[in-house]
């Protein structure tokens, strides 16, 4: 943008532009910058070339239609209204029209805003060339995308979040409070989920051309990434079953997480060995002696698993063959709220025939509406300052999908705008008369804008609210009653927007939240009917799904989830049960988890050459049952359908399964299927008397239960306290 600014500047001053005409290119640079920054950020260098030709056609076709209806104005508003519709509608294209609407939007906006006649539509047009040029220019030289650098970026992101999941486990395991042990539980699993989101962004990273590590695969990394991940939450669950258990190995453990946590990945494996040295000593005479050796196992697959990983300087080109993502990327970014709402159906789809509509069309709808509206409020603020209402309401419908997302979006825009307001009059004082200080304070603050907008829409408002104050201070027009009148007209068109959203085809959250959820459970049951065939069949090649696609797609269903459900977990919310729906969508994260624990463990060779492989069969046929009838029931009645099907999980778990409490511990098939089964049942309120098993058939009892909870009991293999040449692998 800093560099569109100047280029401007010089082709106006080239052209012998007056002041406002330079001060107008430079504006459409800025805009060109912000949008095309974006639009070309990936690609190959011919995509980004057709993409930036057009954007001078979008802005073009915008300026044309406002120049065309500019002495009219009250056909200037009705067009302004079918410019909305259409700028929102046409996204439905793909993803280069999501800028294409918006320059056209922007195009109209800004002849409108400048009163511009045919006279003046060249320049404006010769500004819009210059700057998509320049950009091209940028974005196929010093500003392409290098995709090995990215993918490598991201996998250190990856290590980063490993090590601050570690960093949390030996911050709850040297708690010494009991009153800080539930939130430092709950930094866990947020660091937990963002691991998972890195995860997903390697994913998608993975499948650009020319990303990959030299000598591997796309679909290699992916198996490394699962494995890494999965050996990352086993640390995380044994962590948590150690505090559990009271024991007071604890002060080992937690030594091990620190060192991993500050790189220090042989002193952990020295540690972790004597932990499980500790643990074996004491035996069955102290509690949490098998989650330490569990800890302490995964603390040294964990160590393995970093010493295994692609290092930057054996990062390079080569091109990705038959790989599907489980997860494709939006500009660089994982998919918004938007690619999760996209199926939802409105409550009003019974009566209204707007709803039958696609999503993208019933925001191009409510996005018109909400416009129209805020035109008619923002006239009656102020007849010439208008168009701050209609940003207001138009951006509302811009990255969201649920009536809840609109609020919070509209919300955080006023809070923005009204903080903003202070720090404009602040820097106007600072940057009066010079003119270099503007533009520097204009730059600064759209860079943090942007920066800060992964945290709140509020960063990026009070960013663009100091921007606004500059060009009104640069304009001689600054003023604290401008000011506060922006707040008024932007406040009036989050009003307009936050109507149109609960009353003109509202998509529920609740709905939204309950459709990602069964996706989530319709993800898991893919992965047990699988699991089911794969211990069935044994290494029949046939019959050899991709498991670590599958726990892929089943941690992009759980991202959604909790993507939708944010706004439900915010107190600003009223109304809002955040402690119960938080439990519950840790139980929804336990079932991704444990997913991926049993696709991890079935494709191993181990795992599908079980001596009685009956009883995991059916226990994951009947735990496919029991997730498809859970999906099936609606939310808040009876869960009555799903006993059934878990009662005979129980049974197939521990009466058909002939292994002893050593054994049952050691396989890793049934211990994941015995914590699917477990948080089931936490999901469906069923206790261990609501599960009767067949007659003649025996259930297990509250002892084994709290076994399975605390985390199985031991290994039979001693562990060596000294540090030997190789890491034992988990057979060993």
């Amino acid at each position: 943008m800093a560099s569109a600014l100047a280029v401007e500047y010089l082709v106006a001053k080239l052209t012998g532009a007056d002041a406002m005409g330079t001060l107008t290119s430079m504006l459409l640079g800025a805009v060109v910058g912000m949008m095309g920054a974006m639009a070309l950020g990936d690609g190959s260098r011919w995509v980004k070339t057709r993409t930036a030709a057009f954007f001078p056609v979008a802005l073009g076709t915008g300026m044309t239609l406002g120049v065309l209806v500019g002495d009219n104005a009250n056909l200037m508003l009705a067009v302004f209204v079918l410019v909305m519709f259409m700028s929102v509608y046409v996204r439905k294209f793909g993803g280069p029209f999501f800028f294409y609407g918006f320059m056209g939007w922007m195009g109209y906006f800004f002849a409108a805003f400048l009163h511009a006649t045919f006279a003046t539509l060249p320049s404006l047009l010769l500004a819009v060339v210059v700057a998509s040029a320049w950009l091209l220019l940028l974005f196929v030289t010093v500003l392409k995308t290098n995709t090995t650098r990215t993918l490598r970026r991201v996998l250190r992101a990856f290590d980063a979040r490993g090590r601050a999941v570690a960093r949390a486990c030996a911050d709850l395991l040297a708690n010494r409070d009991p009153k800080h042990e539930a939130r430092l539980r709950r930094r866990l699993q947020r660091r937990q989920a963002r691991l998972g989101d890195t995860a997903l962004m390697v994913e998608g990273w993975s499948a650009q051309p020319g990303a990959v590590p030299r000598g591997r695969s796309a679909a290699l990394l992916r198996r490394q990434m699962v494995d890494a991940h999965h050996l990352l939450d086993e640390l995380a669950t044994a962590a948590d079953s150690l505090l559990r258990s009271g024991s007071g190995l604890t002060v080992l453990a937690a030594e091990v997480a620190d060192r991993l946590a500050r790189r220090d990945d042989r002193g952990a494996s020295e540690v972790a060995y004597r932990l499980a040295g500790h643990a074996e000593g004491t035996g069955g005479a102290a509690g949490g002696w098998w989650p330490a050796r569990h800890f302490a196992a995964a603390a040294l697959e964990v160590v393995a698993v970093f010493d295994a990983a692609p290092k930057p300087e054996e990062i390079a080109a080569e091109p990705v063959d038959d790989f599907e993502p489980a997860v494709g990327l939006a500009f660089g970014n994982l998919p918004g709220s938007p690619a999760a709402a996209g199926d939802v159906l409105p409550r009003q789809s019974k009566w209204n025939p707007l709803a039958r509509l696609d999503f993208i069309t019933r925001q191009a709808v409510q996005s018109a509406i909400a416009g129209g509206l805020a035109i008619l409020i923002g006239k009656e603020l102020s007849s010439a300052r208008y168009y701050w209402a209609v940003l207001a309401a138009f951006f509302m419908f811009t990255g969201t999908a649920t009536r809840s997302e609109t609020f919070i979006k509209g919300f955080n825009r006023v809070l923005g705008t009204l903080v903003g307001l202070l720090a404009s009059v602040g820097f106007a004082e600072l940057t009066a008369g010079n003119t270099a200080a503007v533009l520097v304070t204009i730059c600064g603050a759209m860079f943090f804008g942007f920066y800060l907008i992964q945290i709140s829409y509020a960063y990026m408002i009070f960013f663009v609210t100091i921007m606004v104050g500059q060009l009104y201070s640069v304009l001689n027009e600054f003023s604290a009653g401008l000011l506060l009148l922006r707040l008024e007209e932007t406040a009036a068109g989050a009003v307009a927007g936050l109507v149109v959203a609960v009353l003109v085809i509202p998509l529920s959250t609740r709905d939204t939240v309950r459709n990602a959820r069964n996706n989530l459970l319709t993800a898991l049951g893919d992965i047990l009917e699988a699991a089911a065939e794969r211990l069935e069949h044994g290494k029949a090649v046939d019959l050899q799904p991709d498991f670590d696609a599958l726990a892929r797609a089943l941690d992009h269903r759980r991202y959604q989830l909790a993507l939708v459900a944010r706004p439900l977990t915010r107190p600003i919310l009223g109304g809002t049960d955040s402690p119960k729906l938080r439990h519950r969508l840790s139980l929804y994260a336990a079932l991704a988890t444990h997913g991926r624990a049993l696709a991890v463990a079935v494709r191993w060779p181990e795992g599908a050459c079980s001596a009685h492989p009956e009883g995991p069969v059916a226990a994951c046929t009947a735990l496919a049952t029991a997730v498809a009838e859970l999906a099936a029931t609606p939310v808040g009645e009876p869960t009555t359908a799903v006993r059934g099907p878990l009662a005979s999980a129980d049974v197939a778990l521990f009466a058909y399964t002939p292994a002893a409490p050593g054994g049952r511990a050691k396989d890793p098939v049934l211990r994941a299927l015995s914590h699917l089964y477990l948080v089931l049942r936490d999901l469906t309120a069923t206790g261990p008397a609501d599960l009767r098993p067949a007659p003649g058939l025996v259930s297990p009892g509250p002892r084994l239960y709290r076994q399975i909870r605390a985390g199985l009991p031991p290994l039979p293999a001693p562990v060596p306290t000294s540090v030997p040449t190789s890491v034992p692998t988990r057979e060993n």
